[in-house]
């Protein structure tokens, strides 16, 4: 039995596959209607979530599964006080795999040590978020057609922003890639992204506070959200929100073809009017999502 914790739990020929899995889906969605039939996903949401709940909900529906599960933690036993790994000795006797979002950093990876149905990390705290990195790197294929040899910028909350640690992880797997790393001094990427991942494969990145500055060189650019949740003090959260906001002039600076990718949900970061520019791609991420979740459920049934 297998479990997806971490990006890189499936090799990069796994996630070349699994890419490959989720594209065929979506062009003969007939052929796997009902390969979950019978079949049942638990999504325990401990934190609030709109895209990868219902994205993961829609996928196991659209293979002919069904869904149950909770939103909030106050609508489940952790309100009671139930551990983490109880609560997955229970899920076990119900469904057939889970997907777990929680505020803190390893439950997932805890839960998977007392689980006895596949857990797929839905988000941990600051920590990972493995299949919103399956829904970028299905973006990015899709619009540029490769991943390898790409110049991708990620602004905006280095710091607690998973899905960007999860993406840095992930990409630099394929060769020719580089970063360039926009934010202010105190949301600035970990350093143990740096000295675990970047340096020791020579991966070239470069860090800066300005957005026009990086502009005219990127091939993706990945907005992110300044988070409220993750800041221990209003006063922070309030002087570091507006720190950068993607606008149609701003879009000027860069290429014709550089593709916009995002987590959402949005605050201000992206104005409402690069919507309608073609290199805008995050809505296209929420579908693509749906289509990875598809395909990641049935590898870890063993249904594919």
């Amino acid at each position: 039995m297998r479990h997806l914790i971490d990006p890189l739990d499936f090799t990069k020929d796994e996630t070349e596959e699994l890419l490959a899995l989720a594209e065929d889906i979506r062009s003969n969605p007939e052929k796997y209607h009902d390969k979950c039939r019978r079949k049942k996903i638990a999504t325990l949401f401990y934190e609030p979530s709109t895209r990868t709940r219902l994205s993961f909900e829609a996928a196991m529906i659209n293979l002919g599964g069904s869904v149950i599960g909770f939103s909030s933690a106050n609508s489940s036993s952790a309100a009671k006080g139930e551990s983490i790994a109880d609560t997955i000795r229970v899920i076990s006797k119900f469904a057939d795999i889970t997907a777990i979002r929680h505020p803190k950093e390893g439950a997932p990876m805890r839960a998977s040590m007392f689980s006895e149905i596949p857990v797929i990390n839905a988000g941990d705290g600051g920590h990972q978020h493995p299949t919103q990195t399956l829904a970028d790197l299905s973006t990015i294929k899709r619009r540029k057609g490769s991943l390898e040899n790409l110049t991708i910028g990620l602004c905006g909350d280095l710091k607690f922003g998973r899905t960007v640690h999860s993406l840095i992880k992930s990409i630099s797997r394929w060769s020719g890639n580089s970063f360039v790393l926009i934010s202010p001094d105190e949301l600035r990427v970990p350093d143990y992204i740096i000295n675990e991942v970047l340096k020791p494969k020579n991966i070239k990145f470069e860090e800066t506070s300005s957005l026009e500055y990086a502009l005219p060189k990127l091939d993706i650019l990945y907005m992110t959200r300044v988070q409220r949740e993750r800041f221990f003090n209003e006063e922070d959260y309030v002087r570091l929100k507006d720190s950068y906001i993607l606008t149609k002039e701003k879009m000027q600076l860069a290429k014709d073809d550089m593709a916009v990718l995002h987590p959402l949900p949005r605050v201000n970061e992206i104005d409402t009017h690069v919507d309608s520019d073609k290199r805008a791609a995050y809505f296209e991420q929420v579908e693509n999502g749906m289509y990875v979740r598809e395909a990641l459920i049935l590898k870890l049934l063993n249904l594919a």
